[in-house]
């Protein structure tokens, strides 16, 4: 399937048609949990993108070597590695962002999307085809991370970024951890509806 996709194409993929949080309703903890700002949504966003692009680049480079009967357990233990290299970075670069995200960074050993790309393409498809992937999922789920990010900033806080735009908190529940799965919900809704709507054009016009 992915040689029938131009490069472009797999990173869209990844952004829209198969967005991590908003189509495909993976790695939800973080997405409810670190989404409170869009400096927290983007540090972890980061993150994930470094870990997903290198576990893939590894897992597809290795995988004529890798067992099938051992290939959960080397994805885990490629994404543990990279996570390590990225925790240690983030830690000493960026030590109070690090300090807002807390266990979340280590928690990236355990996302599902990571761990599902590597399973369904990067173990079957070329090392550029798998870097272009990669690229695509891990910007989707920046994405994700930092519009919600903003909405839930924005409107829990009044601010962005620290600036305060409003001069007011409109509804302080936003920050709320369960507001999380009230704006992905309205964000899942509003990505459906978009795809309805182009669907139905591209329709109409054959």
């Amino acid at each position: 399937m992915a040689n029938e996709l131009s490069k472009g194409q797999l990173v869209a993929r990844g952004l829209l048609s198969q967005n991590p949080v908003f189509k495909l309703a993976l790695s939800m903890c973080p997405a409810v949990g670190m989404s409170t700002s869009i400096k927290t949504g983007l540090m972890l966003g980061v993150a994930v993108l470094f870990v997903q692009v290198f576990s893939s680049l590894t897992i597809s480079l290795f995988k004529n070597w890798i067992h099938p009967r051992i290939r959960i357990p080397t994805y885990t233990l490629t994404i543990a590695t990279w996570v390590t290299v990225i925790d240690l970075v983030l830690s000493a670069a960026f030590p109070a962002a690090y300090a807002e995200m807390g266990i979340f960074i280590k928690l990236i050993v355990a996302f599902a999307i990571i761990t599902m790309r590597l399973e369904m393409f990067a173990c079957k498809e070329t090392v550029s085809d798998s870097l272009f992937d990669a690229v695509g999922m891990g910007l989707g789920f920046m994405f994700g991370m930092v519009t919600i990010g903003f909405v839930r900033e924005l409107l829990g806080s009044g601010m962005v970024f620290g600036y305060d735009l409003l001069g007011f908190k409109p509804l302080l529940f936003f920050i709320l951890p369960c507001a999380g799965f009230f704006v992905v919900g309205l964000m899942m809704a509003f990505f459906n509806w978009i795809e309805a709507k182009y669907r139905d054009a591209r329709e109409q016009k054959s």
